[in-house]
């Protein structure tokens, strides 16, 4: 590995993409668990790396590059492992999280998804020309930092001390809300109105600078989504079910009863049918990519000089790897359930799910990004579909089939979490010249990386604030755990379901419209199908950063005030996931649940800071 202007896989590279990928992988972990949506960390991997490596006097644009690759891979396979890996222990097939069983499920789905991957990259980046938003924003990041330091200027410090800034910030909120508990988490109320006891309308927010920056990065549109998904849920469905059914004691648990049992399955319904949709959209470009790299794979077998940044791994060593991995996702499935034909045929629905929902997740990140990858949709369609077949071979008395069909599901969403990533960074080394094998080798690297660190991070978060308790509710794995369960128990709600499903018909042929009439404000069903089973507190920061976003570009804000805007965001998020980490580790290593101080008097401290986050945040992407 030289040190030359040119070179890409470097010594330092190498190990600082281990290190970002491991520290950003748990940092998303929490996000995840605790907001049921995760964001790409392509852009402030790639901020830190130039910061980092501006410190050596032979770093390049294509080695910050690598970074990032590695980095981005690492916190996109934390979100295939919290929103389906929690639900093992949540069914109690698990009593604690088993370390090496999490890295081993990771790492399979992870190098999965990377090798998934490979023939799509000319088929969706080069062919379709797909616009890969997030890969593009980060290749412009990259762009800027080199100009900047051959121009002696800003070398990606100042980006960096922006997200330390905010890093700090969020940080420094969640320490003093989760460790010392000196103000809620939330405000909420709900009131019933009409005859009777009449309907139960809800509202609320989480008071988290994370949820705010969601939103921020996610932007207006699926911010709207969002926060409107969930008030289908509490505005519309809880009233007309409330006054219908009645309710009993206070209207707001209620309506938290109401909305966790009935209510947020109108999402599932949603998510089903939009992962459906997906696919049906992706049959031509799939085709497309299979035909692609068989052609690739004869120029590089003739004579044919492939260019240096287009030669992608040989799609014949792809294969070869992929029969291989075969036999460790065979194991997996047959300690489970203790059948070699099920075993097999749960192997065969894995690899065709997981290749399908890869290409899926990669083809939507082209459409809108890696931030509203529908690995939730597709996770929970894999999931329905094998449970309902392990409920045919093995019947309801097996009591391992809801724990089988999570296995094949968490291998199918860490595959999808991978797939929608890693073509964003190979967007971006195209558009700086990087070698694409070597990104993809950079991104097995991440996704190991990661999963060796992501075991432990659950077991810390378990200890200190139960997963699936209201403090870390991960709604995505209990969501999981509510599909798989109820198939074998048969409490289901199909009927929610089934209107959720003709909600997300009626979404469809909405964004069809929007999409005819070239409207460049779309109906993604995906973004407001997690809005109905995200509880309202988190869609409404994730709203409010949506318009904020909006707001400051209509106030007069600059590109790079946009830039900021996005750096800190990055650091509210990094600031608060880590420290939600932090505090839990002496939690975790004394065993002791009150091992932090509780400090009084301090309620409306955190509403205070709250909104001064967001006035800086304002001001910040106003600025012209």
């Amino acid at each position: 590995m030289s040190n030359n202007q040119n070179s890409e896989i470097t010594i330092k590279a190498l190990f600082l993409g281990v290190i970002l990928s491991m520290v950003l992988a748990g940092a998303n972990a929490y996000l995840g668990l605790f907001a049921g949506m995760t964001v790409s960390a392509s852009i402030p991997a790639a901020v830190i790396s130039m910061g980092v490596l501006s410190l050596f006097k032979n770093s390049n644009i294509r080695e910050n590059n690598i970074v990032q690759t590695a980095a981005s891979a690492g916190e996109s396979l934390a979100a295939g492992v919290i929103f389906t890996i929690p639900a093992l222990v949540l069914l109690g097939y698990w009593d604690t999280f088993d370390y090496f069983e999490v890295a081993k499920i990771a790492a399979i789905g992870g190098v999965i998804g990377v090798l998934f991957t490979v023939p799509l990259r000319r088929a969706l980046i080069i062919n379709a020309k797909l616009k890969y938003p997030e890969g593009v924003a980060t290749a412009e990041v990259l762009q800027a930092g080199d100009e900047a330091k051959k121009g002696k200027k800003d070398d990606g410090s100042g980006g960096l001390k922006i997200i330390g800034l905010s890093s700090l910030f969020g940080g420094t909120m969640k320490l003093f809300q989760g460790g010392f508990g000196a103000w809620k988490s939330e405000i909420a109320g709900a009131t019933a109105i009409g005859a009777g006891k009449g309907s139960i309308f809800g509202i609320g927010t989480d008071i988290s600078p994370a949820l705010i920056s969601v939103g921020y990065i996610v932007g207006r549109n699926i911010g709207i989504l969002v926060v409107g998904g969930g008030l289908i849920s509490w505005l519309v469905a809880i009233p007309i079910y409330s006054a219908i059914n009645g309710f009993e004691g206070d209207a707001l648990d209620s309506a938290w009863d109401i909305w966790n049992s009935k209510i947020r399955y109108l999402g599932v319904g949603a998510m089903v049918v939009g992962g459906v949709w997906s696919l049906i959209k992706l049959f031509k470009p799939l085709i497309d990519g299979v035909k692609a790299s068989l052609n690739s794979l004869k120029d590089n077998s003739s004579d044919k000089e492939v260019p240096l940044e287009e030669k992608d791994m040989p799609i014949n060593y792809v294969g070869i790897a992929l029969l291989a991995f075969l036999v460790p996702v065979f194991l997996l499935y047959v300690d489970i359930v203790n059948s070699l034909a099920v075993a097999a045929l749960l192997t065969v629905v894995m690899m065709v799910f997981g290749f399908l929902f890869s290409a899926v997740a990669a083809y939507m990140a082209g459409v809108v990004g890696s931030s509203n990858n529908p690995i939730s949709g597709v996770t929970i369609a894999t999931i329905l579909f094998t449970s309902i077949l392990l409920l045919a071979l093995l019947g309801t008395g097996s009591g391992v089939g809801a724990a089988s069909a999570i296995m094949v599901g968490a291998v199918v969403c860490c595959a999808a979490a991978i797939g929608g990533d890693n073509l964003q960074d190979l967007k971006a080394g195209q558009l700086v010249g990087a070698t694409p094998w070597k990104q993809q080798v950079m991104q097995i690297v991440g996704t190991v990386s990661s999963a060796i660190v992501l075991g432990l991070v659950l077991d810390i978060l378990h200890t200190a604030y139960t997963i699936g308790s209201p403090t870390l509710s991960a709604p995505q794995a209990t969501l999981m755990k509510s599909v798989a369960d109820g198939v074998f128990n048969g409490n289901l709600p199909w009927t929610f379901v089934y209107i959720g499903g003709l909600i997300a018909v009626v979404l469809i042929l909405i964004d069809l419209r929007q999409e005819k009439i070239g409207s460049d404000f779309r109906v993604p069903v995906l973004a407001v199908a997690v809005g109905i089973y995200l509880p309202i507190t988190l869609t409404v920061p994730i709203f409010i950063g949506g318009m904020i976003n909006h707001f400051g570009k209509t106030a007069g804000g600059s590109d790079a005030s946009e830039k900021k805007g996005l750096l800190m965001s990055s650091g509210f998020i990094t600031g608060e996931a880590l420290m939600g980490i932090l505090v839990a580790v002496p939690i975790f290593i004394s065993g002791q649940k009150d091992w932090w101080p509780q400090l009084s008097g301090m309620g409306l401290l955190g509403p205070v800071l709250f909104l001064a986050m967001i006035f800086w945040l304002y001001r910040a992407v106003s600025k012209k």
